[in-house]
């Protein structure tokens, strides 16, 4: 039986052997066809320009400097332009939570009053009307409907300013 075996397994191995020897004569074609071809010509790298400095001045051939607001007015976020978050206000529950986080899942009338249902990450529900602030930008809730509650915050306008910005909670199924 030990002998059947080993013949059994030498036949196995030289046939194997046998399959890795394959033919690549077309491997070699291909690599002398390639190394025939002539050489092609590189192109030149295109000419760089030199880099032209300017400096900013105020009054550079009357350009501004890009990195100085045109006036205290544009610093402010235009001119006349009083929006402020007011820092004095007592928050709100609901402010702690960014608006993206809070779902709209119903409204409700109690007393003439129609009031909106909030639901927290947490899952608690609040009830807000008209006048209630939501959000981490100050957005303090103007109107209350059957589908959206419409709010208006106070956002930055990235030059010291303020500006008010619609946005809504939408109900949720």
């Amino acid at each position: 039986m030990k002998a059947s075996f080993r013949i059994t397994a030498l036949t196995l191995f030289a046939a194997s052997l046998a399959a890795c020897g394959g033919n690549m004569d077309d491997l070699n074609q291909y690599i002398d066809a390639t190394k025939a071809r002539p050489g092609g010509r590189i192109e030149p790298l295109p000419e760089i320009k030199p880099y032209e400095v300017f400096t900013y001045v105020a009054d550079a051939e009357g350009h501004r400097s890009p990195f100085v607001p045109d006036s205290p007015q544009a610093a402010a976020g235009g001119v006349g332009n009083d929006t402020r978050p007011d820092r004095e206000r007592s928050r709100e529950y609901l402010e702690e939570f960014p608006l993206d986080s809070l779902r709209m899942v119903g409204t409700m009338e109690l007393g003439g009053t129609n009031y909106g249902l909030v639901q927290t990450p947490a899952g608690i529900i609040e009830r807000v009307v008209p006048g209630n602030y939501i959000g981490q930008n100050d957005g303090r809730i103007v109107r209350v409907t059957e589908s959206e509650i419409e709010l208006v915050e106070i956002i930055s306008d990235g030059i010291g300013g303020y500006l008010e910005r619609e946005a809504a909670v939408v109900l949720t199924n």
